[in-house]
């Protein structure tokens, strides 16, 4: 038999013993207990080898004749000079005995020593296996999967936002890579968190062997790629890389919080510097170490892209947060001097066709692909809720909280004349975006995205992250025509809302969450997890898998919901799954 003509199916077996050599520590030193070491085959710093593979490796964007392979070679003398001679082999099978492509390329301090080879000449929807050598040290074996042909009955993508090393282990990864017939992983944002060792959810870093290298707060090119190196040393992570091939988007926090596209919340230029000069140093420092395609290498801020598996989905990875993105709204800039919320302004302006989330560029590529689709399904792998999360006025002016309101509407709904004028008009009022930061703050952007899908008349799933809960929302224009769904993943390691209401059942937080919020369909607001969706010409399916802890390597795992959306203009719709 042909080596090539090995199919996804046919290597089912294979990839089963892949993962238990995975795991087993045959590839990796490291186990899914998480010791931090290379394979017994990767070299070490020692005098033995010249140099070692210790942040694994990883394959990306993956089309129907080929794909990203990626990894970073560490010299044993950390300040070597001049250029290193990689080479690569490609096989079918893991023993790397059936080799169907191989190479050389060079790396060196100019790129942080990552190598990223463009490895062609494929089949359609076929497993292959990878490996990278150095004189006598070799990198573990990964494995990757090209892009299904037309003939593509099924697309199965687990999709992952928001994992903080600090904050937990990676116990998400660690369950995602043992799962069998996923064709590619997505992350949609937040790969990383760019905040000093003394920030953002570190309560429990030093006990958990997480604290942030380097330390302080990224600024300058160096800083971010050292952050990358000590996410990439997590075995968690690694074993995923080595499993699947990555699709993958940045958002905020590649960069600074809630970046848009000339600042950030948090960056003030007079006392950090140009933002501009940060924003390169990130750009640069994702296209080192992450196994991305750049569409245009002129322009490496431009990231978005469209993948096809088959006639079942057309993929496009959005950039809704650096290339288009006008600076954030706040509410608190809608108060006059006497405390009065002027709420029509707030409206106008969060609905202004001034105000963009994609950039109108992006916009006209993104209906290009849609028009040129003849997918069943369209779906948009980006960062942000794109559903209206809209809050009572009451809520999202503080006049009550989230509980408190709730509470009022089913006292009201028990005994209406037990309420005041005042309670009454409190439940009568309309709603507001609140989170400013997501699509409820560029709503002519949201409109122009439903549109223009119901002008050429596709199934519309979006992915979001972010939030780091999970929802699930039916999605409805401005005149309340249904136009699709989303789904939304819960962070690999960042806190939920669980912080907000500590005293509180979470089952009862969600149930709130989804009273509260007209088009929410679904909210699991304290579990960190990720998401398996699969798609057929049918449905398009979403299960919601939760670990039970990020605070120790010892966890579990389990799909606790599972909801699905029917093609054809009649559904586009959240329904429940049968079975």
């Amino acid at each position: 038999m042909d080596p090539t003509s090995l199919t996804s199916s046919q290597a089912d077996p294979q990839r089963r013993d892949f993962m238990r050599q995975l795991y087993g520590g045959a590839l990796f030193g490291a186990t899914a207990l998480g010791i931090n070491a290379c394979s017994s085959t990767a070299g070490s710093l020692g005098e033995a080898g010249p140099a070692a593979f210790l942040h694994g490796v990883a394959s990306g964007d993956p089309l129907r004749d080929r794909v990203i392979l990626w990894t970073r070679v560490t010299p044993r003398h950390p300040d070597a000079a001049g250029e290193i001679a990689v080479r690569w082999q490609m096989a079918t099978d893991p023993a790397m005995q059936l080799l169907v492509a191989s190479g050389a390329t060079l790396t060196s301090a100019r790129q942080d020593f990552t190598v990223k080879v463009d490895a062609d000449g494929l089949l359609p929807g076929h497993v292959y296996y990878y490996q990278f050598a150095v004189d006598g040290a070799k990198s573990p074996v990964g494995r990757s999967k090209t892009l299904a042909g037309a003939d593509a009955r099924q697309v199965r993508l687990a999709v992952f936002s928001c994992s903080n090393y600090p904050a937990g282990f990676f116990n998400v990864y660690a369950d995602a890579a043992r799962q069998d017939n996923i064709d590619a992983a997505l992350h949609i944002g937040d790969y990383i968190y760019e905040y000093e060792s003394t920030g953002y959810a570190c309560a429990n870093a030093a006990a958990l062997g997480r604290v942030s290298e380097p330390r302080g707060l990224l600024l300058q090119l160096d800083d971010y790629r050292r952050r990358y190196a000590q996410y990439r040393s997590d075995p968690d992570l690694q074993a995923l890389h080595a499993a699947l091939p990555f699709i993958v988007v940045w958002d905020d926090h590649e960069f600074a919080d809630d970046t848009w596209r000339d600042g950030s919340a948090d960056h003030k230029s007079t006392r950090l510097g140009p933002f501009s000069l940060r924003r390169a140093a990130a750009v640069r420092a994702y296209h080192e170490w992450l196994p991305i395609r750049a569409p245009e290498p002129a322009r490496p801020e431009r990231i978005y892209r469209s993948f096809d598996f088959g006639g079942v989905l057309s993929l496009h990875m959005l950039d809704t947060r650096l290339i288009g993105r006008d600076q954030q709204l706040m509410m608190s800039s809608y108060y006059d001097e006497d405390e009065e919320f002027d709420a029509e302004k707030y409206k106008q302006d969060v609905c202004s066709p001034r105000r963009q989330m994609m950039g109108a560029e992006q916009m006209r590529w993104l209906e290009g692909q849609v028009q040129a689709s003849r997918a069943r399904w369209q779906m948009l792998g980006q960062q942000v809720l794109m559903a209206r999360m809209e809050y009572p006025t009451a809520v999202a002016l503080g006049e009550c909280n989230c509980t408190e309101f709730s509470a009022l509407k089913q006292r009201a709904g028990k005994d209406p004349g037990g309420i005041s004028a005042l309670q009454k008009s409190r439940l009568a009022g309309s709603s507001l975006p609140c989170y400013l930061d997501s699509w409820d703050g560029y709503q002519h952007d949201r409109e122009q995205v439903f549109a223009m899908m119901q002008r050429h008349r596709k199934n519309l799933v979006v992915l979001a992250g972010d939030t780091h809960n999970a929802w699930a929302s039916d999605l409805h224009d401005a005149a309340g025509r249904q136009v699709g769904v989303e789904f939304a993943t819960a962070s690999v390691s960042s806190p939920g809302m669980e912080g907000a209401y500590p005293d509180r059942d979470p089952e009862d937080v969600a149930s709130m969450m989804v009273d509260l919020i007209e088009p929410l369909y679904y909210a699991q607001t304290s579990k960190r997890g990720y998401m398996i969706v699969t798609a057929s010409h049918e449905q398009m399916r979403c299960d919601w898998r939760f670990v039970d802890t990020v605070l120790s390597r010892q966890f579990s795992a389990a799909t606790e919901r599972s909801l699905r959306t029917l093609a054809g203009p009649g559904n586009r719709r959240i329904v429940e799954c049968h079975a």
